[in-house]
């Protein structure tokens, strides 16, 4: 028997679909980038509370190659672009993955000019990449306090340990 694919890999746009899309994204639109390599409870409650500041939750994610320039690690991301964007779009709180392959998503965030630009609580909102032009539209920027002091590395140094 053929199953249909899980709704939730729908989800899952490149970057210029998303583009073609944009008009008919509801607003206001939020927009947080990251790695999301393996994800842990950290990870769904800040999604799910950048989720809360608009109508549309667009999670943009670094490609394997982006991952990698970022020095988390000769062995990073553990998991791949596509496994991690389906991991993702199965959550709730997400209603678009799509990614980026240079070294920020400025590029992406000029292309989508979210309403709202939300990072995690490690970035002060003024070094949050998109910040300014966001704010320049009348949008809004946030840096999301950590809830739960969990991380990939952390989980990692523990498997490894």
């Amino acid at each position: 028997m053929n199953y249909p694919l899980p709704d939730f890999e729908h989800k899952i746009l490149p970057p210029e679909q998303l583009a073609q899309k944009l008009a008919d994204l509801p607003r206001p639109l939020v927009f947080t980038n990251g790695c999301f390599d393996i994800v842990h409870r950290g990870h769904v409650t800040y999604l799910a509370q950048a989720r809360a500041l608009g109508a549309y939750l667009i999670l943009a994610l670094n490609t394997d190659e982006s991952v990698k320039r970022q020095g988390k690690g000769d062995d990073r991301p553990i998991n791949t672009l596509a496994n991690r964007a389906a991991v993702a779009a199965a959550l709730a709180s997400v209603d678009c993955v799509t990614w980026f392959d240079s070294d920020t998503p400025a590029d992406l965030i000029a292309l989508l000019q979210p309403d709202v630009l939300v990072k995690g609580g490690d970035w002060q909102p003024e070094n949050i990449v998109g910040a300014a032009e966001t704010l320049a539209r009348g949008g809004s920027v946030h840096s999301i306090p950590f809830l739960h002091q969990t991380s990939t590395t952390k989980t990692l140094a523990k498997i490894r340990g």
